[in-house]
């Protein structure tokens, strides 16, 4: 078959009882967060009342995602201090006023943050040094020494898993950061994944179509490795469950499977972590609830088209020309993923 589908109800079908009572007490808080968004909107007072209500969802979520060890949120886990440059960064994210470039920026930012909440490393963990070359020549060519956490073996097996679009920048973001953190300057292969789902449907009858004619891999090369999603947005953790499903279903056997997200909604992050059963995800925010459509609620609207700007309906780019309208400046800082990205489409269409 050069097409997979996956079904709503089969995604639903992963979650248990008490996964569905959790997401009904939380739909019920935010039905009356939005009784207080129609008072705002109408001039009428409701801050204390939805100050209150988003307290309430955040105290139920931090429960919830108790029960579900798999499911790491920045805000739950990093110190306090912490706290409001995420929320901060968030708030950014979702201003209709955030423009392109600027967004951008803010991007980049969470999957620094969300590097550090996977991989940041503890007291006590292995060192190992660096040594640099500095553009110092007087009165001879000087070198630096620096110490590092030593993360070789948690980041040098990982490869890059692009859903494409909106995941595309994210995922070399993400490998950069890897790139960085290797003593070795390790580039993440990637695979690339032409998944969509079916938007004329609704969120309970959804269907996710992986189309294997226009992706791009080879399942013998992801086979024992550490899969790396980055996808700033998880709306229902379709997309996810799919291309895992698929490779699993193929006979590909991940070391594990990790999914990085700078917004999850909470029904997204469960379905995952109950569908796959060797995955983690790591969100910097978790969203509570999903629209008749299934998307996220509060949500920041389509990600990767504050990403990448609109396609034209007719004419959607394909990668080559996604990339090439990221510009000179992201192609520079990315000059080693998009190589990695040029080998992964050229070969495997050999």
């Amino acid at each position: 078959m050069s097409k997979i589908i996956l079904k709503a109800e089969d995604l639903d079908g992963y979650l248990s009882a008490a996964d569905k009572d959790y997401l009904a007490r939380m739909d019920n808080l935010y039905n009356q967060a939005m009784r207080c968004f129609t008072r705002l909107s109408s001039g009428l007072q409701a801050e204390d009342s939805l100050i209150s209500l988003y307290n309430e969802m955040g105290v139920l979520m931090q429960e919830i995602c108790r029960m579900a060890p798999n499911i790491h949120v920045y805000g739950f886990q990093s110190p306090q201090e912490s706290h409001p440059e995420a929320s901060r960064l968030i708030a950014k994210l979702r201003d209709v006023r955030t423009e392109n470039q600027e967004f951008i920026y803010y991007i980049q930012r969470a999957y620094e943050m969300l590097f550090k909440l996977a991989w940041g490393g503890s007291p006590g963990s292995d060192k190992n040094y660096l040594i640099v070359q500095t553009p110092v020549t007087a009165p001879v060519h000087n070198y630096a020494v620096h110490k590092i956490t030593n993360i070789d073996d948690k980041i040098e097996n990982t490869v890059m898993c692009v859903m494409l679009r909106g995941a595309l920048l994210p995922s070399m973001i993400m490998s950069k950061e890897i790139q960085e953190y290797s003593s070795h300057g390790y580039v993440t292969p990637f695979a690339m994944f032409k998944i969509q789902r079916d938007d004329s449907r609704k969120e309970l009858d959804m269907e996710y179509i992986l189309d294997l004619d226009r992706s791009y891999f080879r399942l013998e090369e992801l086979d024992g490795k550490d899969l790396v999603f980055a996808d700033p947005m998880n709306a229902t953790g379709g997309s996810l469950v799919t291309v895992v499903k698929y490779l699993l279903d193929a006979g590909v056997k991940p070391r594990s499977i990790l999914f990085f997200n700078v917004i999850a909604a909470l029904k997204g992050a469960l379905r995952v972590v109950r569908a796959l059963d060797n995955c983690t995800v790591y969100t910097l925010w978790m969203d509570p609830m999903l629209n008749d459509q299934a998307y996220i609620m509060p949500g920041l609207g389509d990600a990767g088209d504050r990403i990448n700007g609109r396609d034209g309906e007719l004419h959607p780019r394909n990668i080559i020309q996604l990339i090439a309208d990221y510009g000179d400046n992201i192609a520079r800082l990315y000059r080693s993923q998009l190589r990695k990205i040029e080998d992964t489409v050229l070969d495997t269409k050999k």
